[in-house]
This record gives C-alpha cells, structure tokens and sequence, in this order.
C-alpha cells in the first residue's frame, strides 16, 4: 500500500535530503575545512572579548571593530610564537644534555638499585656501557638525522607542506572575517532555523553556549593557576627549567590526560638531565602527584564545574574518536565538544520519553 503524504510531510523531506546532502557534501570537502573549523572556534571563544574591547573609546569614539579584530588576532599569534620560544631553548638545551647526563644516571642507578635487589634475592645489572653506545650512536648524529628527515620530507611531500603552509596562512585571514561579522552571520544562521523549532534550538543554544563559556572561563584560570603551581614548585626544588617546564605544563592541562603526562615527562627529562641522584624524580613525583590532586579535587570542581564533568571512559573514548576523525585538532576540542554532545544526548532523551513511541504499552 503506498503512502500518502501530506504537503508538510513532502516538504519536511525535502529538505531532509537537502540538509543530508549538504552533510555529506561537508564530509567530502574534508580536507580543506580545517582552517575554516580553526578559525570558527576562535573566533567562538574570542568573540565576547572582541565586544569588550570594541566598547573601549578612543577620542571619545568606539574602537572600530575591524581594527579591535586585528589587535585581537596579533594578541593570539604572540602568545603562540611566545610558547613557540619557549619550547624551542628547552629541546635545544636537553637534546645534547641528555647524551651525557642519561648514562650517568644509569649508573647512578645501578649502584642504587642493584644492591637492594640483590637483597631479595633478584640478579639485575644494567647494561649502562651498552645503553651508552646505543644513546651516542643515535644523538650524536641527532642533528644530522633531523635534517636529513626534514630534506626528505619537502622533497617527498612538498605538496603537503605547502598545503600546510596555506592552511596557517589563511586561519589568520578567515578568523579576521568571520570575528568581524559575528553577529550577523549568527543573525543569518538563526533566520535559516523552521519557524516552529526557532524557539525550541535557541533554548538549546543558550545552554550550549553557557555549557561553553563556563568551561572556557574555567578551563583558562586552572591553566593560570596551575602554571604558577608548578614553575613555583620546580624552581623550590631547584630545576634550572623550572619556568618553562612549568609554564608548558600547566598550558598543556587542557589536554586532559594526555596534556598532564607530556608535562611530567618533560619534568622527568629534566630532573634525569641535571640532579645525578634521585633527588629530581623524588621532586617531580611529589609535586606531579599534588598538582594532579590539586587539579581533579580541587580546581576543576571548583573553577570548571561539575556540570561539564564526564565519566573518564567517556573522557579518553572522545579523546580517541576525535583524534581518529580529526588528527591533533580532534583532541584540542574533545572535551567541549563532548559537553556539547552531553547536552544534545540529554534534550533527545527527554524527546524520546516523551514520545509516544516510547509510552506506548501495546
């Protein structure tokens, strides 16, 4: 029996397809959207200040948006090259360090280590003389090897790299647009939402939104706060890295998990690199150990909020799956794009409820 649809029902359809269409076509072009997906979250997450400083007036006028957009743009590009600069000294200094300092410290190790163990009645010696060999063979060169990687890559991805190249060129510019005319390309995106739902997804929105600005305001003071933390708590044990190593650590929270291991291992290297006792790694697992308590009872509770809060498993499979779907990218906006899943999971399971396919006995 064939199905008689009524005009609403058809044109709901239609454009169905279309939006559907439109999905995949999105899909397809892949590749090339991520500078445009870059550049729309930062410009999310600049926008409120954006306004802020366009209220601010010059001669008794109000700085013109373009120009506050600029200013904006030039702020983000130097807080990137200053991470940048601060990354570069400390690979530069540890690389030739750590050809020296790591059989040191092995046999530091070994004469630590090996007695206590041979007093439970365990025979381990470490092969320093043999790590020696394998480290100097393979960082005496080190500077050679990545030159040659470096070479090798242009030449056979020159196309990538400069397709790399482009793509951080044009952030720049595609941010500049869209956090010049924010407000009314969200005006345009509202006027495009059904009449009859209009009411119902700005409702959604407004949470969403809210869900974000909390996690994002949140979010910057732990980065803040636990920065602080921890170069103030390296320089007390007496890390000659102490501010950089701390500064890194403390941006890289973000990352949940990941950002917290990478930081302990670059403070791991460190302590290995100038104490030749345990004193460094002692150091590095008090202070790691309290910062992460510090972090997970006090200052995500507190600063972010538990309403943003999601199970670990659910935490480390998002970070995962958007990693998989969107390379490094992915795992930068896991975590909200996460909450913003959290908040459509929720409104469809009070839909699905309240239906009457669900309340349905027979």
């Amino acid at each position: 029996m064939p199905f008689n649809l009524t005009s609403k029902q058809k044109q709901s359809l239609t454009w169905l397809g279309v939006a559907l269409a439109f999905i995949l076509l999105l899909s397809l072009l892949g590749p090339i959207l991520m500078p445009f997906i870059v550049a729309a979250i930062l410009a999310y997450v600049l926008n409120p200040w954006l306004d802020r400083l366009c209220q601010l007036r010059f001669r008794n006028r109000q700085l013109p948006r373009p120009i506050a957009a600029t200013l904006m743009i030039l702020f983000v590009v130097a807080c990137i090259l200053a991470i940048v600069l601060i990354m570069v000294p400390i690979l530069q200094k540890q690389i030739p360090l750590l050809h020296n300092q790591i059989p040191l410290f092995l046999d530091k190790l070994n004469t630590t280590i090996g007695p206590l163990l041979h007093d439970f009645g365990i025979q381990a010696n470490i092969d320093s003389e043999g790590i020696k060999a394998l480290i100097s063979s393979h960082l005496s060169s080190s500077g050679d090897v990545i030159g040659k990687a470096v070479l090798s890559s242009i030449r056979v991805g020159g196309t990538a790299v400069l397709g790399m190249l482009a793509n951080f060129i044009l952030i720049p510019i595609v941010l500049f647009y869209l956090m010049v005319d924010w407000h009314a390309l969200i005006a345009r995106v509202r006027n495009f939402i059904p009449r009859r739902w209009l009411a119902q997804t700005q409702s959604w929105f407004k949470e969403v939104d809210e869900l974000l600005a909390q996690y994002l305001r949140g979010q910057i003071l732990v980065m803040v706060v636990l920065a602080c933390y921890y170069s103030v708590g390296l320089a007390i044990a007496g890390f000659d890295l102490a501010l950089p190593v701390g500064i890194l650590t403390g941006l890289l929270v973000f990352i949940p998990y990941l950002g917290f291991g990478l930081g302990l291992f670059l403070a791991l290297i460190s302590a290995v690199l100038q104490f030749s006792d345990l004193h460094g790694l002692i150091a590095v697992a008090i202070i790691y150990g309290a910062g992460q308590a510090l972090e997970s009872f006090f200052l995500t509770p507190k600063l972010v909020g538990e309403r943003i809060g999601l199970h670990p498993l659910t935490v480390i499979f998002a970070l995962m799956a958007f990693g998989q779907l969107f390379g490094f990218i992915g795992i930068l906006v896991a975590l909200p794009a996460s909450a913003v899943l959290s908040v459509a999971a929720k409104n469809l399971r009070i839909s699905y409820l309240n239906s009457s396919f669900y309340r349905q006995s027979q």
